[in-house]
């Protein structure tokens, strides 16, 4: 490199939760993929990811050195699902897991209870314990293919946003409500960055408990950013809002709908407004004379990719495979088929509805492709 070059800048992923919507990120990453040489490894230096978003993060970090590789084997996994790869959603497993919480809750206090929740995620931990090897993280790392790999979780004895951390230059940080912690990226963490709250237990590690990482995640642009990244490309999983005219309402929304409304604040709105101060600080460092800009001040791009279409309405379309038992459920809660409510686009972990959300990533990924292609500088 001549000294006059320019230096290579640090381009980052970030994979926002969803539950099942995360199928979508597959698809814009492989429509990616297949513009560029087979054997090309990731062209993201710094990898992070919250909720569903983190254990897309870690399939493809366990290969980075293959762009084409990793989301081969991510899209396998999402393109063969079914609900009870994730959750166990028969009579016994759904019904009796309720039960059972019930039970405890009789119990004395001192009795150290395991965590509760309204369904058993216990599936998904064998599903990432078969198909991931996070060893292999260290060793991308060792080899430069990767700079730095965060999974965010929440912990629910401080309250506060947590970043757990692998990489060969960073320093851990803390500010109001967020801080960045180096630990090896682990199974413990994935289960916990996933844990939907209420729906799936919290985590316990290092002694602390854990739950989803977009619960408290005010600034889900900031571990990016800590870790040194210069831009950032970002798969969110917000579907356009529908438009509903103004006017009488006779009925009071339902449980369902407020749920979906909450889980939809969670997994969104705190990244449009990280978004928009990241924008202002941008403003703002443009404006300065060169003297006097700091590092903490520098200039960081984005480019986020949504989906153009309304995941509601998708997952209406394949509500009836449903397990039996999560349709009761649901019911139980006023969800059904056409129900306003979005939580049947989180939990649907079928395989006909996730493959659409990749055809609809893909679709999405190709009509932006020369856009996406330019911003990490791949022409």
């Amino acid at each position: 490199m001549t000294q006059n070059a320019p230096k290579q800048k640090n381009i980052a992923l970030l994979l926002t939760g969803g539950g099942a919507r995360a199928a979508y990120q597959v698809g814009v990453l492989k429509a990616l993929a297949q513009s560029m040489p087979r054997t090309s490894p990731l062209p993201f230096k710094i990898i992070t990811g919250t909720s569903a978003g983190a254990i897309n993060c870690a399939g493809i970090a366990c290969y980075a050195s293959c762009l084409h590789l990793a989301v081969r084997k991510i899209e396998y996994v999402w393109k063969n699902f079914n609900t009870e790869m994730v959750y166990k959603s028969s009579f016994s497993g759904v019904f009796g897991h309720i039960f059972k919480n019930m039970l405890r809750s009789f119990q004395a206090d001192y009795i150290n209870q395991p965590p509760a929740s309204l369904l058993n995620n216990a599936p998904l931990r064998k599903l990432l314990t078969d198909v991931l090897d996070l060893s292999r993280i260290d060793t991308n790392l060792h080899r430069h293919y990767l700079e730095a790999v965060a999974i965010t979780v929440s912990s629910y004895s401080t309250g506060k946003s947590v970043a757990f951390y692998q990489a060969n230059n960073a320093i851990p940080w803390q500010r109001s409500k967020r801080m960045g912690i180096p630990d090896p990226i682990s199974l413990d963490l994935l289960m916990a960055s996933s844990a939907i709250p209420m729906l799936f237990p919290s985590v316990r590690v290092r002694h602390h408990y854990y739950g989803d990482g977009s619960i408290h995640q005010l600034s889900p642009l900031s571990p990016a950013i800590h870790l040194g990244a210069d831009k950032i490309f970002i798969i969110g999983v917000e579907q356009p809002k529908l438009s509903v005219p103004i006017g009488y309402e006779p009925h009071f929304p339902g449980m369902s709908v407020v749920a979906g409304h909450l889980l939809d604040s969670v997994f969104s709105d705190t990244l449009q407004s990280d978004i928009e101060r990241l924008e202002r600080v941008n403003r703002t460092v443009s404006l300065l004379p060169a003297r006097e800009k700091h590092k903490e001040l520098k200039r960081v791009d984005h480019l986020i990719v949504n989906p153009n279409l309304n995941f509601n309405e998708i997952a209406d379309h394949y509500y009836e495979d449903l397990p039996l038992a999560m349709k009761v459920l649901l019911r139980t809660m006023g969800v059904k088929k056409h129900s306003p409510s979005s939580l049947t686009s989180y939990l649907l972990f079928e395989r006909t509805y996730t493959q659409k959300l990749i055809e609809l990533g893909f679709e999405d990924g190709m009509e932006r492709l020369d856009e996406i292609r330019t911003f990490l500088e791949l022409d």
